[in-house]
């Protein structure tokens, strides 16, 4: 099949791309500057995503596109940054569909994030929970509603609500490394809050199985089976890493660092992946030890 990819250029988007054209798909990738894209697919340029429509030539005989757009989340949010983080979720998304009316493929794979639940306590959380009421569920439920416009076109439309992506590529893990190699990591803001975890190769492998599968419509998480406490994630950390935790980190701590921010570290949700199960995803990496190693 023919499939366009955005943000193409990230950790997931880049997984993405090299997996689709293992498997023999073309890929048609859009970016905001073909000249730093560094892929060897046919590129695209999208230069401004929040402001102009994407190029509807980008679409032309594609079956279907991976939606992969946005500004990290992992950086102090001051009033510039939370609004940088919304538009280009909302604005970005609303701007691809606007890109695809006069040629919509079948299907619209759009990212999305646990972060739309908000903090749930060692509650079980799949797809029919209601939102959260925080900055970061707020900016998830724009973002849905956006891509969801694409059903107007007569598009099937999934929902990956992604947790946390272990990679070996950058990502949070890359963030978690240098306090746990120095052997002063340790569980943060008590350790009892769950982290919806989940291995790179779990996020492609879900993107493609809801690319191939008409079963899969609306809000799916991509989350490994069994989610785990920060407290249960260090200490696997520290055993993947050969290093003690002994030294836990203080919540006022990683509010201090990064302010409004830090209520992603210090607080979670159990989130699990109901719908992929039910429509028979075999998960590649389901073990948090295995996906730990397989990610160092």
């Amino acid at each position: 099949m023919k499939v366009a990819v955005t943000g193409a250029t990230g950790v997931i988007g880049r997984a993405v791309v090299r997996e689709l054209v293992e498997r023999g798909d073309s890929v048609v990738a859009l970016s905001r500057d073909a000249s730093k894209a560094n892929l060897d697919v046919e590129i695209v340029e999208w230069r401004d995503p929040k402001s102009d429509p994407a190029p509807a030539a980008a679409f032309t005989d594609v079956d279907g596109v991976i939606h992969l757009l946005g500004e990290p989340l992992a950086q102090r949010w001051n009033d510039a940054a939370k609004r940088e983080i919304h538009d280009s979720r909302a604005l970005g998304t609303r701007n691809l569909i606007a890109g695809m009316r006069s040629s919509p493929p079948a299907v619209l794979v759009s990212q999305s994030a646990t972060g739309y639940y908000g903090p749930h306590g060692d509650e079980v959380v799949d797809e029919s929970a209601a939102p959260g009421d925080n900055f970061e569920a707020s900016v998830v439920v724009d973002w849905e509603a956006e891509a969801r416009a694409a059903e107007q076109l007569g598009m099937r439309v999934v929902l990956c609500r992604t947790g946390v992506v272990l990679s070996p590529s950058g990502g949070a893990l890359e963030k978690m490394l240098t306090p746990f190699k120095l052997g002063v990591g340790g569980p943060v803001a008590g350790g009892g809050q769950y982290l919806p975890w989940v291995h790179i190769d779990d996020v492609v492998g879900a993107l493609l199985f809801a690319l191939d599968n008409d079963g899969a419509h609306g809000p799916i998480n991509v989350t490994a089976p069994a989610p785990v406490t920060n407290r249960d994630f260090s200490k696997a950390l520290g055993r993947a890493l050969h290093r003690p935790v002994f030294m836990p980190v203080p919540g006022f701590a990683i509010r201090l660092l990064y302010g409004e921010m830090a209520a992603i570290v210090t607080t979670g949700v159990r989130a699990e992946p109901r719908r992929l199960q039910e429509l028979g995803y075999a998960f590649r990496r389901p073990e948090l030890a295995g996906a730990l190693e397989a990610a160092l």
